[in-house]
């Protein structure tokens, strides 16, 4: 097989904050693996927060270009296992490595991926659209210029956070959730659930800093609403830390690494009792319709993230008010535009 990486600068309809940064151009890189007929595709986004770059995701996939190399027809688990080896620090560009062999393992099979997993999309959840943090004006036209989904994550940590729901209330009969992005401390939390209750909320996620473990117990055992990790569920080896603090988590597949530890990670919050959502980054098709293919497995799903850009660069998997449209494809569908 060969490896082959494409760079790309995805422009935001709009820009786009959360509680502790904003972005107008999202930096992607995009992973191509071919085994000369057919070609897999995956996406891992720059992150600042984590301290990740195109240069350094590049560097770390050098290291597997032997691997690749001496790879004909691939098993995703067993390629995931000694890719990980080789590169150990850098989940983001594992992600994209990972995303690409299962996109090329479905075509080299002849099947889409979650059908080579024996999964039922009948019943998949369907997508919430994120709104990002702006004055509340700004917010309001965000939300009326995408009318009609069932779901809407409101980004959260500001000092008129109520204010925002309350008003955005006014013009939606639609779900809310909320992401504070580690903005609050325990004490606010709890008092905001009571009234995000109020005001047909359906749980928040992350609303402290990932350290503050004994702050995440006491807003477990006291808010009103259900909590979701994101920040504080990390890897593999969070999941287990989260319970008894969330009832539930976030899977970000850049985060953990790819869909080879999401799963794994989705089947040990499940034996735990917790509620499993997966996440996306602001990204393009193709990451989206990595996260596609786990929909059956999942509560939640947020994989709005190609309804953000204004140029994608992909075709694949579209969303249609929230709810999934899967290609006529094998694999996860994807081809480059």
């Amino acid at each position: 097989m060969k490896l082959s990486t494409h760079c790309f600068e995805l422009p935001l309809k709009h820009t786009f904050t959360i509680s502790r940064e904003s972005t107008d151009i999202q930096p992607s890189l995009v992973v191509e693996l071919s085994d000369g007929t057919h070609s897999g595709y995956g996406e891992a986004t720059t992150n600042s927060y984590y301290r990740v770059t195109l240069d350094s995701m590049r560097k770390s996939l050098d290291a597997v270009q032997e691997l690749v190399a001496a790879t004909e027809k691939i098993d995703p688990e067993t390629f995931w296992q000694a890719a990980s080896r080789c590169m150990p620090d850098d989940p983001f560009a594992l992600c994209a490595l990972d995303e690409a062999a299962h996109d090329l393992w479905g075509k080299q099979q002849g099947a889409p991926v979650y059908q080579l997993w024996n999964l039922d999309p009948a019943n998949n959840p369907v997508s919430c659209f994120t709104i990002g943090i702006a004055d509340i004006p700004t917010m309001v036209r965000k939300m009326q210029e995408v009318p009609g989904w069932p779901i809407y994550k409101i980004k959260l940590g500001t000092e008129h956070d109520l204010e925002i729901i309350r008003e955005l209330r006014q013009h939606t009969p639609a779900v809310f959730r909320v992401d504070a992005n580690c903005g609050w401390n325990a004490e606010q939390a709890v008092r905001n659930s009571v009234e995000l209750k109020k005001l047909n909320v359906e749980f928040i996620e992350q609303p402290l800093p990932r350290d503050d473990r004994d702050g995440a117990k006491h807003v477990y055992e006291n808010s009103v609403l259900p909590i979701v990790a994101d920040e504080s569920c990390i890897s593999a080896a969070d999941v287990q830390q989260c319970h008894g603090r969330f009832h539930g988590i976030n899977i970000k597949l850049v985060k953990c690494g790819g869909l080879t530890p999401a799963r794994r990670m989705i089947a040990e919050a499940h034996q735990l009792g917790m509620k499993v959502m997966v996440g996306c980054m602001v990204e393009s098709t193709v990451g989206i319709s990595a996260i596609a293919q786990l929909l059956p497995l999942l509560d939640y799903v947020d994989m709005d993230g190609a309804e953000l850009i204004s140029q994608d660069v992909a075709a694949g998997v579209k969303l249609e008010l929230g709810r999934c449209l899967y290609p006529p494809a094998n694999g996860s569908g994807v081809q480059l535009l």
